[in-house]
């Protein structure tokens, strides 16, 4: 299923066969939480935007509009028009981020939703059981995210309730696939990484999550508030307890910058709303920088939101009129510059990939890791 192409130091170049198509790594996956991007931007975008996997949430789906609908309607795929890969997430992060509304026990999680206060369990059967109602490509494993920082004692009895937690999702995804009524038959498993910003127990837990063969491996708890530099730190304390044959995917990350970063580390997936939401508040990335659109030195610039970008915003708008649609408070200024950042994500990736083909990856990093993180100048 994966195949390593190429190395560079810690860096990989690989290639990852799913029944949905393949997908070239490394690769960013646009996040579209409830089966769209936030934006108004489509499936049908997406394809021009170069976007290779599109990333969906297990509870604001089982939440609205149900997952039991969209098994009905065919699965993920047919329900938003989209053919290539989709990931999953488990819900896991969603459901314990609501701390006042839930309550974790061995057998899952009780919280209420979000939106009406209903009652609503979730563990590692539900979760499996919802995902497979999406058949979407990758499953993500039911998981105790736990907030940074968090005491080591809880932290290592959330670890060993994740491994538990692992095991049963692996065997009822296995259940799943076997049933002649399940859409995705074919549906693959990844296990998440968790130990807060313990090095020694995050490595314990990667050792232990390893045993299970899984199609591949995430690193999940971080980027929720720790330092930069704790979580190059733990990245590198983890990855070599990875296995190498298989995707390693640094869940919610990040800035173009910490995908860079990360990458050189032996990272191979990365997500995060970052593109789109800051899109939405007007804050683009460029190869120049960051640029904040509603500036008022934008109000007569004929040049695109970046010169070097041949998106479709940029092939056709101007920073000036693009800075008139957010101060209008027009829908479309958002659309665009949501457009703009996916592409820049997504063409990011795209460059980084080849740069390892070329064995130049050191040379791009040392050019555009701290530049991608400062203001654009022009």
């Amino acid at each position: 299923m994966f195949t390593l192409l190429k190395t560079e130091g810690k860096a990989r170049r690989g290639r990852f066969e799913t029944v949905h198509g393949t997908v070239e790594t490394p690769v960013f996956m646009n996040v579209g939480t409830s089966a769209a991007i936030k934006g108004a931007v489509s499936s049908l975008d997406l394809k021009e935007l170069k976007c290779q996997v599109e990333l969906c949430n297990t509870y604001h789906l089982h939440i609205r509009p149900g997952d039991d609908v969209i098994y009905k309607m065919g699965g993920l795929h047919k329900f938003m028009n989209w053919q290539r890969p989709i990931l999953t997430d488990s819900g896991g992060f969603q459901v314990f981020s609501l701390a006042g509304l839930r309550k974790i026990k061995e057998e899952g999680v009780y919280f209420s939703s979000h939106l009406d206060g209903k009652k609503i369990f979730m563990g590692p059967e539900e979760s499996m059981r919802i995902q497979s109602h999406l058949a979407s490509t990758i499953a993500m494993a039911f998981d105790e995210c736990v907030e940074n920082p968090a005491p080591r004692e809880y932290s290592k009895a959330s670890c060993d309730r994740t491994v538990r937690w692992l095991r049963r999702s692996r065997e009822e995804l296995k259940r799943l696939n076997s049933l002649e009524t399940t859409i995705n038959p074919k549906q693959m498993l990844f296990g998440i990484n968790q130990g807060c910003t313990y090095a020694d127990l995050r490595v314990e837990h990667m050792k232990r999550i390893a045993e299970f063969d899984l199609d591949g491996y995430a690193i999940g708890g971080l980027a929720v508030g720790e330092p930069t530099e704790v979580m190059y730190e733990i990245i590198e304390a983890v990855e070599p307890f990875m296995p190498s044959d298989r995707p390693r995917y640094l869940m919610g990350v990040g800035t173009p910058s910490n995908i860079i970063e990360a990458v050189a580390r032996g990272i191979d997936f990365f997500d995060c709303v970052m593109p789109s939401r800051n899109a939405r508040h007007a804050t683009v990335f460029t190869w120049g920088g960051i640029v904040h659109a509603t500036n008022n030195r934008y109000a007569l610039d004929e040049r695109p939101l970046d010169p070097e970008c041949d998106c479709p915003t940029c092939r056709n708008f101007t920073r000036s009129y693009i800075r008139h649609l957010f101060k209008s408070g027009e829908q479309l200024g958002g659309r665009l510059a949501v457009m703009h950042n996916l592409y820049f994500y997504n063409t990011l990736t795209e460059r980084i990939r080849k740069a390892l083909d070329e064995g130049t990856f050191g040379s791009f990093r040392r050019e555009y890791s701290e530049r991608l993180s400062r203001l654009r100048e022009d």
